[in-house]
């Protein structure tokens, strides 16, 4: 995909998303959905007439024919730009909460999470544009209630865990900045619908809910003051759970540029937490390799590879990969720093590189209970 092109696509979702997305719990309903099945019959008969139908919705046994049918439980709605004339709201074309929040539980437990199914970039693909359809209907119908919420934790849990599993992927495979687009509207929409909703409504489950994605988004967005002041006007009960005052711990330390705290905190987070905070990982190893050559400024001084590689949540072959890509230079098992010798390499320049001990926080979770919550 082309620059101008995801320019064009992210302004498209602002636009779209500013426009129509609910506001209130007492807002205008919107037209009821009446479609009972992922697809509607429609569109469904339409793509197999065009042969727009995706690989992962043939009917079994007509995959090379010249027109492959549709499997009608396995065919999702896809999303389809508003456009001049076209009426988006016809009920038979809507799916109502019930349902949609069904489709997104099939998406994430049947395609995203099977085993069977590769790449898994092209399952993020089918994914990524079926949940946008989704919350396009749940737009047009202007829902924000249980479902809603559902279906936006999903989305988010599922747009995390891709932008740390495709990190370094190529631009056309992967576009990270169009997933921020996406990832950055739901948390808004979600966290939105949070503070909507009345204090009845608040059970264990929710609040836990409700803990879980303020950390979520305090670590996504590192260092947002704007996000630190949200947070800090939480009731204290959830503004001192562990999830929160943890991510609150290392929003603080990233503002007060200490990289060392930042990095020695993350070892404490869930799998789904280092997944939030992973984009910003780069820039806290830069800045303590930056600090270190300061500090550690000495001809004389001689620090410990394997200790460094500890601090940089990295093993030692990496670890000096980062430091040759910095300018610091490695003599065997010691770091020798030198504030004149180091480079700040642009991150773009990088290799994206995942914290060392991922794979044991993950170890005993699949895809399917980390986007569902369950783990």
């Amino acid at each position: 995909m082309s620059r101008n092109r995801s320019n064009r696509t992210r302004g498209a979702v602002n636009l779209h998303l500013q426009q129509q997305k609910p506001e209130a719990e007492n807002a205008v309903p919107g037209p009821q959905g009446s479609c009972t099945t992922m697809c509607p019959l429609y569109e469904l008969r339409e793509r197999e007439a065009h042969n727009r139908l995706h690989r992962f919705e043939i009917l079994a046994g007509t995959e090379k024919d010249r027109r492959p049918r549709a499997d009608v439980v396995r065919t999702v709605k896809e999303y389809s730009r508003p456009a001049a004339g076209k009426d988006s709201t016809r009920p038979s074309d809507l799916r109502p909460p019930s349902v949609l929040l069904k489709t997104t539980c099939y998406l994430i437990d049947e395609i995203a999470a099977s085993p069977t199914l590769q790449p898994w970039t092209e399952v993020y693909s089918f994914v990524f544009d079926r949940l946008r359809s989704v919350r396009q209907d749940l737009i047009i119908q202007r829902c924000w209630g249980p479902e809603c919420k559902a279906i936006l934790e999903r989305t988010v849990r599922f747009l995390l865990y891709a932008s740390f599993r495709l990190c370094g992927e190529p631009l056309q495979l992967y576009d990270p900045k169009i997933n921020d687009t996406h990832l950055q509207e739901c948390l808004s929409w979600l966290l939105e619908s949070y503070s909507q909703q009345h204090s009845t409504d608040t059970t264990q489950s929710q609040s836990s809910a409700q803990e879980e994605f303020h950390a979520l988004n305090l670590l996504y967005n590192l260092g947002s003051t704007q996000m630190m002041q949200r947070v800090l006007e939480l009731p204290m009960s959830m503004r001192s759970s562990p999830s929160v005052n943890l991510a609150l711990l290392v929003s603080q330390a990233f503002v007060e540029q200490n990289p060392v705290r930042v990095l020695r905190l993350a070892r404490r987070l869930d799998f789904l937490q280092v997944c939030a905070l992973h984009r910003h990982i780069e820039t806290c190893r830069r800045k303590l390799l930056l600090l270190y050559s300061h500090g550690y400024n000495s001809r004389n001084c001689r620090f410990p590879v394997s200790q460094l590689a500890i601090l940089l949540g990295l093993d030692d072959a990496l670890t000096a990969e980062l430091c040759n890509a910095h300018g610091v230079t490695i003599q065997g098992q010691w770091v020798a720093f030198s504030k004149t010798q180091f480079i700040e390499t642009p991150l773009t320049q990088l290799r994206c590189v995942k914290m060392h001990n991922m794979d044991m926080k993950q170890k005993d979770f699949n895809i399917r209970s980390i986007i569902n919550g369950s783990f």
